[in-house]
């Protein structure tokens, strides 16, 4: 109820007049996404095309299933901690917010978050490792590996130890780079939309007929 009647209050859409607020919440919400499930970015693709499936529709429904999880679960499984505990009006924000959410709902709330932030953020970074090594494979053969996975482990040790403003410029130059990946992938969508529904259409038609 909370977030329905945020949603559509006289302060918020005073708010939605205001261009930059606006813009600024675009901008955080559409990068957090892509960086939570990968929806459209294409990066997902390189391990989904690796995998022993039957058929590309279904490996395809285990992706869409994936985004599903992160997003609508996840997500919003963290939303409602943070609001039934009262958190969301202390004045903290991104993990901090979340930790003490979790703290107040159920005992060690704070630990198994931590726990969980690990494990997300150790399979993320193996992940796109894995996705850079299968591009510059690609590019430059398998000579690139080991340089390459030296200069991975170099920049992730410096990300790790950049504090506050630094940091800034790691997510910002991780949304431009983004950004880059996302406009070429979504003309692809847009180009191969149509095989995509014939090829969909023809699955689940076939899977009907097995019934």
């Amino acid at each position: 109820m909370l977030i329905f009647k945020s949603a559509f209050t006289g302060q918020a859409a005073i708010g939605g007049f205001i261009g930059a607020a606006v813009r600024d919440a675009m901008r955080r919400g559409i990068t957090r996404g892509l960086m939570s499930n990968e929806a459209g970015l294409g990066s997902a693709a390189i391990v989904y095309g690796a995998a022993r499936a039957k058929h590309p529709v279904r490996q395809g429904t285990i992706a869409m299933g994936e985004v599903f999880i992160d997003t609508i679960v996840v997500s919003t499984i963290t939303a409602l901690v943070i609001i039934v505990s009262g958190q969301w009006s202390s004045g903290l924000d991104s993990t901090a917010l979340t930790v003490s959410a979790f703290n107040t709902a159920i005992p060690f709330g704070g630990a198994i978050v931590a726990l969980c932030s690990t494990l997300f953020g150790f399979t993320t970074l193996v992940g796109w490792c894995y996705y850079g090594e299968q591009c510059l494979e690609y590019l430059f053969g398998l000579k690139i590996t080991t340089p390459y996975r030296m200069v991975y482990i170099g920049l992730t040790f410096i990300g790790c130890i950049l504090q506050r403003e630094n940091l800034i410029i790691v997510w910002n130059v991780g949304d431009i780079i983004n950004a880059f990946i996302v406009v070429p992938n979504l003309i692809g969508l847009l180009l191969l939309s149509g095989v995509v529904a014939r090829m969909t259409k023809e699955y689940f038609k076939k899977d009907k007929a097995l019934l």
